[in-house]
């Protein structure tokens, strides 16, 4: 469980050094320039991902059950996260309505899918790694959210064939992670 303890502070670390220390961000990212400061983040977003992932499979070896799941929530889940990915399609094309409305997209399907999952899954290890993501990503939105009104930043909207292909994006995307990709890469089928 350490590994991916380890893994979650540094992963989430580095993705809230704009929430928490915007500052200090602002100062390296002077300091090393540009590219370093990507390199930096980067790298250590990378050292992270792999102890989360390592940590989970170490985890899941020896599971921890707090709770389990009714089999329809697992339907409630497979739901939200089609949602998720449309969410996270939306952040990735150019932006329409469903963007400018939502401000960040990318945010809200985190918190979908770490949602989703929770709902699912109820071992130590997974209530660690998704509600931590969750709280994370609750208090990312929140944080940006303020930073937008206190800029007056307004998103402008784009075409609703955006929103089309983000929707469509979305779809493609979730068939392919429940279908194929989700039980190859994590070793659980999500139709199982």
């Amino acid at each position: 469980m350490a590994v991916l303890i380890l893994g979650l502070v540094i992963f989430l670390g580095v993705h809230s050094v704009q929430v928490v220390a915007p500052d200090w961000r602002n100062a390296m990212l002077a300091r090393l320039g540009e590219g370093g400061w990507k390199g930096l983040y980067s790298a250590a977003s990378a050292a992270g991902l792999v102890l989360i992932v390592w940590g989970y499979g170490l985890a899941r070896q020896d599971p921890v059950v707090l709770w389990v799941s009714p089999e329809w929530l697992k339907h409630v889940a497979l739901a939200l996260n089609l949602v998720a990915f449309i969410l996270l399609a939306a952040f990735i094309v150019p932006a329409g309505r469903m963007k400018a409305r939502l401000r960040h997209p990318m945010l809200l399907a985190v918190k979908t899918w770490a949602f989703a999952h929770l709902l699912a899954n109820g071992t130590l290890a997974d209530l660690l790694l998704f509600g931590g993501v969750l709280v994370w990503a609750l208090v990312t939105f929140r944080s940006n959210r303020q930073r937008d009104r206190a800029t007056g930043r307004i998103p402008i909207a784009g075409p609703a064939r955006n929103d089309a292909i983000a929707v469509a994006v979305g779809v493609v995307l979730w068939a392919a992670i429940v279908w194929f990709l989700h039980g190859w890469l994590i070793g659980v089928s999500p139709l199982a």
